[in-house]
């Protein structure tokens, strides 16, 4: 068994063309990290793609969760991190799948958990400038005032709030009640930073380029940014009314 503390999530749908190149690419990293790859019924045969790999060559550093249609981004995670506790990981990553996210910065996020001592490494867009290689002017501009959207109106502190790159260490997963994220698209990296920051959890932004995909097909759409836009007054709200779990004695 080629054992890591540490797992990367990576949801995919229809990421055939990227799938085996970012497998080889996290593989290939001087620190050992396993990938769990979950996908939701993807058409064009990207499981079967990842049962090559884990046949032939990644037995024991590569697995597949297989769901029957898209259910949506946020559960794909909650999925992924349930299945990652159920297990021995003690650093439990987000990743896309179309090298938007660069692998060769997984060791940094690690570092800044498991040597700083922080318990959610963020991949930040945002914390040093603004980091986006290839996405249309549009697009750079809606994201960055999203985040700084939500900065305004919830009080995080966090630049880069809809960032999907991180690292979690186990107890910040096994602390927030998974159960009660409501969210699926970019609401739900947003409401997870934000309940782990409630908490009182401590969060570093580690500075990140992101670079727009080469690739495939992306799963942007308005109806995201508009659940993101409307669950963000939500979480003000609960800001104010709910009471969040306590962080247990290590």
């Amino acid at each position: 068994m080629n054992g890591s503390d540490s797992i990367v999530i990576i949801p995919t749908y229809n990421e055939i063309e990227n799938i085996e190149k970012i497998i080889r690419s996290v593989f290939s990293l001087e620190k050992c990290f396993h990938i769990l790859v979950i996908d939701d019924g993807s058409p064009d045969g990207t499981a079967a793609k990842v049962h090559r790999l884990m046949n032939e060559e990644f037995a024991d550093r590569l697995f597949i969760m297989e769901r029957s249609g898209k259910q949506g981004l946020g559960t794909a995670y909650i999925a992924g991190f349930k299945w990652a506790l159920d297990r021995d990981y003690g650093y439990i990553f987000e990743m896309d799948a179309d090298f938007s996210h660069d692998p060769a910065d997984l060791p940094r996020l690690y570092a800044a958990c498991h040597d700083e001592g922080y318990d959610v490494a963020i991949g930040s867009r945002y914390v040093s400038g603004v980091n986006v290689v290839n996405w249309p002017m549009g697009r750079v501009l809606m994201s960055y005032f999203a985040s700084q959207y939500v900065r305004i109106v919830t009080g995080f502190k966090v630049h880069d709030t809809t960032a999907g790159f991180k690292c979690y260490r186990r107890r910040v997963l096994e602390t927030i009640e998974l159960d009660k994220i409501r969210f699926k698209g970019y609401a739900f990296q947003i409401e997870m930073k934000f309940t782990a920051y409630k908490t009182g959890f401590r969060i570093k932004e580690v500075p990140v380029i992101f670079v727009n995909r080469r690739e495939g097909v992306s799963k942007m759409s308005g109806g995201i940014f508009g659940e993101a836009f409307f669950g963000v007054m939500r979480l003000r709200w609960d800001g104010w009314t709910r009471h969040y779990p306590k962080i247990k004695e290590q």
